[in-house]
């Protein structure tokens, strides 16, 4: 018998400010990490911890990413995403939770020194290039309202599609 199939989960919490065409995400440039440095991603995000639950994750991935605090009751779910990296590795497996959040206390800053190169504003409807792919995915349906509640990623039979 093998071995039980494992993902890792992580919580994306993805800052917004604005309405509809001028929506805004709050990304981080990747540096010092080790998996896509010198792409942007969420601005908050990190595994989740033995014993925590997504939203308490969220919580404290925001708090000690960006320096600001947010109330697990202002965290809305936006999707949830099941992606391979292929390569049959157990870090490579993941569920990722991605949550939004309009309200927080606190001037958001890059609280981790050395694991970004920078933070910035940006509109839906304009990302930077290069940004984290499975990431642009969530944002590009965000944008044009095709978010699904839960979509596949890096699989041959969803055929990236998202489902």
């Amino acid at each position: 018998m093998t071995g039980r199939f494992q993902v890792v989960p992580a919580a994306y919490v993805l800052l917004l400010r604005g309405d509809g065409a001028r929506t805004e995400v709050l990304l981080q440039l990747r540096a010092g990490t080790g998996y896509r440095d010198g792409y942007w991603a969420a601005a908050a995000a990190g595994h989740v911890e033995q014993g925590e639950d997504v939203f308490a994750a969220a919580v404290r991935e925001t708090r000690e990413e960006l320096g600001v605090v947010v109330d697990r009751d202002d965290l809305v779910a936006v999707t949830a995403m099941h992606r391979t990296g292929g390569t049959g590795l157990a870090v490579d497996e993941r569920v990722d939770f991605f949550l939004s959040c309009r309200r927080w206390s606190g001037e958001p800053r890059a609280a981790e020194s050395g694991k970004t190169a920078g933070l910035d504003w940006f509109p839906l409807a304009a990302l930077p290039t290069p940004t984290v792919p499975h990431e642009r995915f969530v944002l590009d349906a965000l944008r044009t309202g095709s978010i699904v509640p839960i979509v596949s990623h890096g699989f041959a039979a969803a055929d990236d599609a998202g489902h």
